[in-house]
């Protein structure tokens, strides 16, 4: 059964996107089949794993308003077992496109039904907002990462978040769930950022992720050169501790181990 993750947070620049690349690759480099959907108007995550964005035929937004095949829209192995659907800005008047189609908060979720492609795990980037785009993301989601900045503020409007998400599960999805709450841009350097983690905890102590992202000028860099963290640097803090997030995710949503799916097909 697939996994489907949305990366979801209403504040920008909390490392939303950065999340959503950089797990989607190690999920991928560790041997499962991944989508990764850019449901964001900008394109971020498009742009971040080397796809460029002005130049595509289909995008999610054919997928989600043209009534596209989400298959035909896909842009294929751009990583070993890692598909994209990409984004661009033609996605963004879909917001305004959907308050008039019937079903407007289920038409990502048609469109994956329809999909042929078998995968493990689709991952939803996320655009910063609790538009339609958003919901529709949630509505066909079985888990929600929620990325932090270790930073002052760090928990305004996690909570309209979290309302949200608990509206969605009461009237559209009952099966989503917060998978966990991973906190971003730690600097050690800082009490502050520490305080942040803590606090964090003490409100989530069990879905927090146990691994912490740090801030890093290697990871900032990665997305200028169209490369996941472990292509640009693999050595870095930021690209181990990004394989950890992949690990942690691989435990909390039980997934099968690649080698051994592999080995029964050999054995069949």
């Amino acid at each position: 059964m697939t996994r489907i993750l949305a990366l979801a947070n209403q504040k920008g620049g909390v490392g939303k996107t950065t999340t959503a690349v950089n797990t989607s690759a190690y999920l991928a480099e560790l041997g499962h089949r991944v989508l990764l959907i850019d449901i964001d108007p900008q394109g971020n995550a498009t742009s971040s794993i080397g796809v460029d964005k002005n130049s595509l035929e289909l995008t999610t937004y054919d997928a989600l308003i043209q009534q596209e095949s989400l298959d035909d829209c896909l842009v294929r192995e751009i990583r070993p077992r890692l598909d994209l659907l990409p984004s661009n800005a033609v996605l963004a008047g879909a917001e305004i496109e959907l308050v008039s189609t019937d079903r407007r908060e289920f038409q990502l979720s048609k469109a994956i039904e329809q999909s042929q492609t078998e995968y493990t795990v689709i991952v939803i980037d996320c655009p910063p907002s609790l538009g339609l785009l958003t919901l529709n993301a949630l509505s066909v989601a079985r888990g929600v990462i929620i990325p932090i900045q270790c930073e002052y503020l760090a928990l305004e409007g996690l909570m309209q978040l979290i309302n949200t998400i608990d509206l969605v599960k009461q009237r559209l999805n009952p099966r989503l769930d917060v998978l966990g709450v991973l906190m971003t841009m730690f600097d050690a350097r800082t009490r502050l950022a520490g305080q942040v983690v803590s606090d964090v905890r003490r409100f989530f102590p069990s879905r927090i992720f146990e691994t912490v992202i740090p801030r890093a000028v290697r990871l900032a860099e990665a997305p200028s050169f169209g490369q996941p963290i472990f292509e640009y640097d693999r050595s870095s803090a930021a690209s181990q501790a990004y394989r950890r997030v992949a690990e942690e995710i691989c435990q909390r949503l039980d997934l099968p181990d690649p080698a051994d799916h592999v080995a029964t097909e050999a054995t069949a």
